[in-house]
């Protein structure tokens, strides 16, 4: 997959079939679209193009009140799209002037003049531009005037898979994690930097490995216990992973990412690391002494181990 951050030297695209959108999360609806690109880039002798934006378009036209978590960073994104078989990924920087431009300025400019695009494949919902403006109707309408085909993947065909960007965040949100991955065909992930923390996990037991995120805009589950993986250089282990503000231990209303790695002590502070979420275990809770707090730490670890079995 060749990947370009911008319309400059597309020349070795030959004959584009093209989709576009932000593919936040590459769910299997996603997966649908990108299998039906290049199947109709093979049966049209050219190369499946997808054009997707950074920053995601809300960011960039709400600053201040976006209110948008992502499934995905950039870098996940990428990775993810790297398994489905295009041959081209276009990034486009995202900015105030680019979302000025109307449809057909787009069209005219970038697709037609830059790509040179053969076939635009697109959603029956879908709309970009200016205000909105563009979507297939419009695509049809210039289609003979600018030389390209048009297809349009109907709202059966995307409502068959039934899922959305959106609603694979609600249920990451309620802490269903194991919908969001059946939606997503993988499980969700997240990516940081181990920090130091208070170290109050050795003091009974369970010492952990405090993750800071490496994009402050990446979607976290509900407050909870959640079974994981954690990839720490190249390696994967079992684990424990809390998200939540620790009642029983800490007053502060701060939100950690905490992972128990079983049958692990080896120091890996500022390392970077992966942690797949598998399945939720139990929603936080406050106890009343330590010792409750320790005897349902081993529960849960029991419990990790063994869906951990059932799953493997």
């Amino acid at each position: 997959m060749k990947v370009f951050n911008s319309f400059e030297n597309l020349e070795s695209i030959i004959n584009p079939v093209l989709t576009i959108g932000t593919f936040d999360g590459v769910h299997i609806g996603h997966q649908k679209i990108i299998k039906k690109l290049n199947k109709e880039a093979e049966k049209n002798d050219g190369q499946s193009v997808l054009l997707t934006f950074y920053p995601h378009p809300r960011i960039v036209l709400n600053p201040e009140n976006h209110g948008l978590s992502l499934i995905q960073t950039q870098e996940e994104k990428l990775a993810k799209l790297e398994h489905f078989g295009l041959d081209n990924l276009i990034v486009i920087p995202f900015t105030p002037a680019f979302s000025n431009l109307s449809a057909e300025e787009f069209v005219l400019e970038f697709l037609v003049e830059k790509l040179k695009v053969n076939t635009i494949i697109i959603g029956y919902d879908h709309q970009f531009g200016k205000n909105r403006e563009g979507g297939v109707n419009f695509l049809n309408s210039i289609s003979s005037k600018y030389n390209f085909n048009v297809i349009e993947i109907p709202a059966q065909e995307i409502n068959d898979v039934n899922i959305s960007s959106t609603r694979i965040r609600k249920a990451i949100e309620n802490g269903e994690v194991e919908i969001a991955n059946k939606y997503l065909g993988e499980p969700l992930l997240l990516h940081g930097k181990v920090v130091k923390g208070k170290q109050l996990g050795r003091t009974i037991g369970y010492p952990t490995a405090n993750i800071e995120l490496l994009s402050s805009l990446k979607i976290i589950p509900k407050k909870g216990v959640y079974l994981v993986k954690i990839k720490i250089n190249k390696i994967e282990y079992d684990g424990m992973m809390n998200i939540g503000t620790r009642p029983t231990v800490s007053k502060s209303n701060n939100i950690s990412i905490e992972v128990n790695i079983f049958n692990f002590n080896n120091d890996i502070y500022y390392e970077e690391v992966e942690v797949s979420i598998l399945k939720k275990i139990r929603d936080e809770k406050k106890f009343d002494s330590i010792e409750k707090l320790k005897n349902q730490l081993k529960e849960d670890e029991q419990n990790c181990i063994n869906i951990s079995h059932t799953l493997s």
